[in-house]
This record gives structure tokens, C-alpha cells and sequence, in this order.
């Protein structure tokens, strides 16, 4: 057998006959997740509240890769709809590797958001405060819950927790300004849930070790959506690479956290950030 045959680095991002559950899968990046684990070969369950948004991903999804996909509504902050993902997709497939909770309730500042976002901390009403952790941080507990069993009887799997760089430092409220307009925030809620991802990762971590289940956070940066041209100019400043990120940019870390290639890690954030935090 020759060098080349018996090192093949390839091999580590086969996901053939795995099944990776995907939380907020209709979303921006649950789209991308859901294209780069389905072409590497896993089954792939787009969960997302919006149900029928879903199951056309779902559908986009099989097409592109011909591996057969499933959809389910979900809404992550609700123990019995979190379940019946979890057995739906056992008794569909049979099994669950892969869980990217990757569900968040994300304020954007696209052109289809403009002018959403006016409220100070001090007048941020107690309802959004408790919606937010209630899909941000209580979903992604319960989700992991719900796998824990299968994954503990299979001896094996892996959780990626989708964390963001305002889990790691506070938001530039400057990004969000603009002159003659009503002063827009980044919300409170965003940055606390975004950090308590990172301690709800090193405590999964560290409590399935031997057990065959590995768990570590994915932080991406600004990725490109419909920003408006001085938003993105702004956030390219403060990156050492001068841009925002392309989504394929961030599906790929993915990719690397799901697979053998990262059989090494666990407890880990691996962050994809352009540079923004190195300063």
C-alpha cells in the first residue's frame, strides 16, 4: 500500500450515514449547515419553528446532495415539541450523531429590520429579556437533554453549540448608529445568552467525558446578509481581515467541528471571527 493510499485526510470529513439534527435550520447559516453536512453525506434534520420554511430547506437540501433529508417544526423553548424532534427523528432514521443547536432568536440589522431595534437597556422590556433566554439558552439545554439518552446508549456523538463573538466582548453600539436617525442597540439579551452558551459547552463537556460524546462551541462573526453599505464598511473596519464572512466560510468551521478531522477537541471554542477579537 503507497504513502497516499494509507493517508487519505479526506476521509476525516465523511459523514456518510450519520444524522446530524440542526436547530434553527431555516435560518441564514441553518441553511448552509444543513448543505455542508448533507454533502459530506449525513441524513440532515432541519428543525426550525417555521415549519413549512423547513421543510422547503429540507427539500433544497435533498436535491443538492441526493442524501435524504427530513424537516420538523420545533420550537426549542418547549420541553414536549424538543421530544417529539428527538423520537421523530429515531424513528426515522434510527439514530442521532450530530446536534448543532444552532436555534437563536438574532436581532438583525438587514434592510428588512431598519429601525427595529430602539431599545436602551434601560427601557428593555422584561417580555424580550425572557423570550430571548428562553430560546437562547433554555432551548439549547433542552435540545441537549433530549440527545443525551441516545448518545449515551450509542457510546458516541457530538454537540456544537453556536455561540457569537458578543459572547466574548461586548457589542460596538457605534456599528449601529446612524446620523439623523433614532439610535439603534444590539440588545442586552444577545450578548448574555451568547456567553452563557460557553459555560453551558465546558459543562457538557466535562460531564460526558468517557462517554464517547464530545462537546465544543462554534463563535462566527458578521457574516455577510442585506447589510447596508456603511454598516458593512464599519464592521469591516474593526476586523483584521477588513470584511464581513461569507456563510460557506463559517459552514466549513462547522464542518471540521462535527467530523474525525476535530476528534481531538472538546470543551473548545473555535472561533471564526476575521480577527474582530484579536485586537
Amino acid at each position: 500500500m503507497s504513502a497516499a493510499e494509507m493517508y487519505r485526510p479526506m476521509k476525516n470529513y465523511d459523514l456518510s450515514d450519520q444524522v446530524a439534527v440542526i436547530t434553527g435550520g431555516a435560518g441564514l447559516l441553518g441553511r448552509e449547515y444543513g448543505d455542508v453536512l448533507s454533502a459530506a453525506g449525513a441524513h440532515v434534520v432541519v428543525a426550525d419553528i417555521l415549519g413549512t420554511k423547513a421543510a422547503d430547506v429540507a427539500a433544497q437540501v435533498n436535491k443538492k446532495s441526493g442524501v435524504e433529508a427530513m424537516s420538523h417544526a420545533t420550537d426549542v423553548a418547549s420541553p414536549e415539541s424538543v421530544k417529539d424532534l428527538i423520537n421523530t427523528t429515531i424513528d426515522k432514521f434510527g439514530r442521532i450523531d450530530i446536534l448543532v443547536n444552532n436555534a437563536a432568536l438574532d436581532p438583525k440589522f438587514d434592510a428588512a429590520h431598519h429601525g427595529e431595534h430602539t431599545s436602551n437597556f434601560e427601557n428593555f422590556p422584561f417580555a424580550k429579556w425572557q423570550e430571548s433566554l428562553d430560546v437562547n439558552v433554555t432551548g439549547m439545554f433542552l435540545c441537549a437533554q433530549a440527545v443525551a439518552g441516545p448518545m449515551l446508549e450509542a457510546k458516541s456523538g457530538i454537540i456544537v453549540n453556536i455561540s457569537s463573538t458578543y459572547g466574548l466582548v461586548g457589542p460596538d453600539q457605534r456599528l449601529y448608529e446612524r446620523e439623523g436617525e433614532a439610535n439603534q442597540y444590539k440588545p442586552v439579551t444577545y450578548s448574555v445568552a451568547k456567553a452563557a452558551v460557553l459555560g453551558l459547552t465546558r459543562y457538557l463537556a466535562t460531564y460526558f467525558r468517557g462517554s464517547g460524546i464530545r462537546v465544543n462551541t462554534l463563535t462566527p462573526g458578521g457574516v455577510v446578509a442585506d447589510h447596508d453599505e456603511e454598516f458593512m464598511e464599519r464592521y469591516a473596519e474593526k476586523t483584521i481581515l477588513n470584511r464581513m464572512a461569507n456563510p460557506e466560510e463559517i459552514s466549513s468551521a462547522l464542518l471540521f467541528l462535527v467530523s474525525p478531522a476535530s476528534s481531538y477537541m472538546t470543551g473548545s471554542n473555535l472561533i471564526v471571527d476575521g480577527g474582530w477579537t484579536a485586537w
